[in-house]
């Protein structure tokens, strides 16, 4: 039998298991801190500008190692980091324990593997250019300071303060709604790809490995997934093609919905694969 003290020290187990933060509530405080309805992030994340040696930018090597954990992590730290809360810049200092449950690594480990899942998601963030971190000495708070999204390691300013860059608006509904955590690998990078384009657009898989860094098979794995959790529509149409023994062939055209619907800023004239430079451009695209 379990004696009184015993029961009370399961209640009290229960309560306190019940009032620790969940990993979706530490997100959710820290967007909300945030004041914002959305991030920005350079296109050049995505795709590197016209003239480049190579077109796919840094999101190429999250889909190349499927490092679907790597690829969350950034994201969220982007959209949490302003230069308001820390005096060191673009930076955002927290507790290892709260970095591993912000960044999900706590559901299937304990405390010390989770905050060493950190670590190593961290360091392939360094690696790549894109972050620096730091463990603050004496403490076990770990500052984590962006760098510029195009990973040639450049200090990070925001997009569309007092410069030219051309980048897309990720909604916080992404996390909010829960999104973020039911795409896997192929839906998230396509989402990315798919807001950088204008409004109705085509886009060929076949060109998806020179244009963004990874296969045909991925990219369509990827619209059925937006499909199929319903952020993107899928329109059947039809074009001329002379060389076909039918003299025509079918494509797809693709549209976001809202909040996802065009959320992009360019100001750069551009080439197939490319978003438009203004917004009178016409809303589809020859491959």
């Amino acid at each position: 039998m379990v004696g009184r003290t015993g029961i009370t020290d399961l209640v009290n187990k229960q309560t306190q298991k019940e009032s620790v933060a969940s990993p979706t509530e530490t997100r959710q405080y820290f967007l909300q801190r945030a004041v914002r309805d959305f991030v920005p992030l350079r296109r050049d994340f995505v795709q590197q500008p016209r003239g480049a040696a190579s077109r796919p930018g840094p999101l190429a090597t999250f889909v190349g190692n499927r490092d679907l954990r790597g690829l969350h992590a950034y994201l969220f730290i982007v959209a949490i980091t302003s230069k308001g809360f820390e005096d060191t810049g673009w930076s955002t200092t927290l507790n290892s324990g709260v970095w591993a449950r912000a960044l999900g690594t706590t559901e299937k480990a304990n405390a010390a593997s989770a905050r060493a899942a950190v670590a190593k998601t961290l360091q392939r963030l360094q690696e790549r250019r894109l972050i620096t971190y730091e463990r603050i000495k004496g403490t076990h708070d770990v500052r984590v300071t962006l760098l510029k999204e195009d990973g040639n390691g450049d200090p990070y300013t925001r997009p569309g303060l007092g410069n030219s860059d051309a980048y897309l608006k990720i909604p916080f509904s992404l996390w909010r709604s829960g999104l973020a955590d039911d795409l896997g690998l192929p839906g998230l990078s396509t989402l990315l790809v798919a807001s950088c384009e204008r409004r109705r657009f085509e886009l060929a898989t076949e060109r998806m490995e020179e244009w963004y860094g990874w296969s045909p098979d991925t990219a369509e794995r990827g619209f059925r997934e937006l499909a199929g959790h319903g952020v993107i529509q899928i329109e059947q149409t039809y074009k001329k093609a002379p060389a076909s023994p039918s003299g025509t062939t079918r494509v797809n055209r693709y549209s976001l919905v809202k909040p996802y619907l065009h959320r992009r800023n360019t100001v750069k004239a551009l080439t197939p694969g490319d978003t438009p430079d203004t917004p009178t451009a016409p809303e589809t695209k020859e491959a």
